[in-house]
């Protein structure tokens, strides 16, 4: 039985916490990340002794939630810079609190028909928005998930028989190196092997060359996988170019829409998108651009059956009554969250043009960054960001070693990749809070730690 007290107790103990904790984070009153080492954490924490003993209280929660809280790392700060998680708003959090507490694994309609149908809801917006307004979708826990669960849809059109027989040895991917490292691990999941990619060619920059689309013989071409945004660069494919390619080979052309496919919502960047709609299948992730917490991710298709022949499964306790509204034949998860809930309520609050100006805000920011670092000497940028990710270097020092005083400081958080063989720096500007003021002492900051 639950102890409603103590619950509504320690449920405001943790509205208090989180709301100090998002506004000295907004505010940049703290550093944007800790790193103690799990030993030192863990003893701190008091870990141990609470898994073997329990018996916390109200207010020893209150002490271990602003150690825990303290300990993180803030993706709301005007600093974190980072990787490409979402600076989530509240609503989504109130969705994260409510399924905590009302546990409705809506896969099966009938263990929880308002998130299931708010689901539904959410789907049918999100394929209508990448122009697939007559297909059909599910929403699975993160992109990898989503991009796996997209190549089964491609298998069962090209290789129907895969489920029951075993994949067939003639099948390749073509995909350009620079894809999301999930395409390759969902080639050897899918039983394929990563013998089955076949590298697109690619411009300097990563993105696949339209002029030198390879011509398969003697294979059977499962499926084409484009970028929209990449995740090292936030460069788009040609999507427009390659869909046409695809149609005229019956190829299925799947678009890797996680990061960018929410600048569908802005008018100033949709056009980043132009052809997603001749996509055979998209993913979209909401825990990205769409400021839900994680995860939340969309498969959408073009045509609802290729979805329900990806799974063909049997199971007399699950598979029985109103199939029509179940979607656990649409996706790996057996026990899927109320992920719908997350991106219903944060549009419910913003509305699509509330987060199509989130969009571009962060978008703009990124372009900001890159015009006030074209103006420094020492700094490199290979080129114009068209996202909200921007690639650099800063002089010819080890741009790695930049990023761990950066991070050992606590001031900045930021990642880096490899672009076209070297090294580079990596900013995503993911926090609303980050401003000008940031950009210009992130700047300062690295011609500082580079010459130590």
């Amino acid at each position: 039985m639950w102890n409603i007290e103590e619950f509504t107790e320690a449920a405001d103990i943790t509205v208090r916490e989180l709301a100090a904790y998002v506004d000295e984070s907004q505010r940049g009153a703290v550093p944007v990340i800790r790193r103690e080492s799990p030993r030192e954490l863990a003893e701190r924490l008091g870990l141990r002794d609470l898994i073997r003993d329990g018996g916390m209280t109200p207010g020893t929660y209150q002490e271990f939630l602003r150690t825990f809280l303290a300990e993180g790392t803030r993706l709301h700060h005007p600093a974190y810079l980072g990787h490409q998680s979402a600076s989530p708003d509240f609503p989504a959090a109130l969705a994260d609190f409510i399924h905590g507490a009302t546990n409705n694994p809506m896969a099966i309609y009938e263990m929880g028909a308002s998130a299931a149908t708010v689901e539904f809801e959410v789907l049918r917006w999100m394929l209508a928005k990448v122009g697939l307004p007559a297909g059909g979708g599910v929403l699975t826990h993160g992109g990898s998930l989503a991009n796996l669960t997209a190549l089964l849809a491609a298998r069962a059109r090209v290789a129907p028989d895969a489920w029951e027989n075993g994949v067939p040895g003639d099948l390749v991917i073509l995909a350009p190196p620079s894809a999301h490292y999930s395409v390759s691990r969902a080639a050897s999941i899918l039983g394929l092997g990563q013998r089955s990619l076949v590298p697109l060619e690619t411009d300097a920059l990563g993105r696949i060359d339209v002029s030198r689309l390879p011509e398969i013989s003697g294979k059977r071409v499962m499926a084409l996988v484009a970028s929209a945004c990449a995740t090292g660069t936030g460069l788009h494919d040609d999507l427009r170019t390659l869909g046409a390619w695809c149609r005229e080979r019956g190829v299925w052309f799947h678009v890797d829409g996680a990061h960018g496919a929410s600048a569908l919502l802005s008018d100033r960047h949709r056009h980043l998108l132009d052809g997603i709609g001749q996509a055979d299948s998209v993913i979209w992730d909401a825990h990205k651009m769409l400021r839900t917490s994680s995860l939340a991710a969309a498969v959408l298709v073009r045509e609802e059956g290729d979805l329900d022949a990806a799974f063909r499964q049997a199971a007399s306790y699950l598979f029985y009554g109103d199939q029509g509204f179940d979607l656990i034949g649409r996706a790996v998860e057996c026990t899927k969250a109320e992920l719908g809930l997350k991106i219903f309520l944060n549009l419910a609050w913003r509305g699509e043009r509330g987060l199509g100006d989130y969009v571009a805000r962060q978008y703009a920011t990124a372009h900001r960054f890159w015009e006030l670092a074209a103006q420094r000497p020492g700094f490199d940028l290979p080129y114009e960001p068209e996202s909200n990710i921007v690639c650099f270097r800063y002089g010819d020092v080890d741009q790695a070693a930049i990023r761990e005083r950066l991070l050992l400081d606590g001031t900045f958080h930021l990642t880096s990749t490899e672009l076209n063989g070297t090294r580079h720096l990596r900013v995503t500007v993911m926090a609303p809070a980050t401003d000008d003021k940031t950009l210009e002492a992130l700047l300062d900051e690295i011609a500082a730690v580079a010459t130590y």
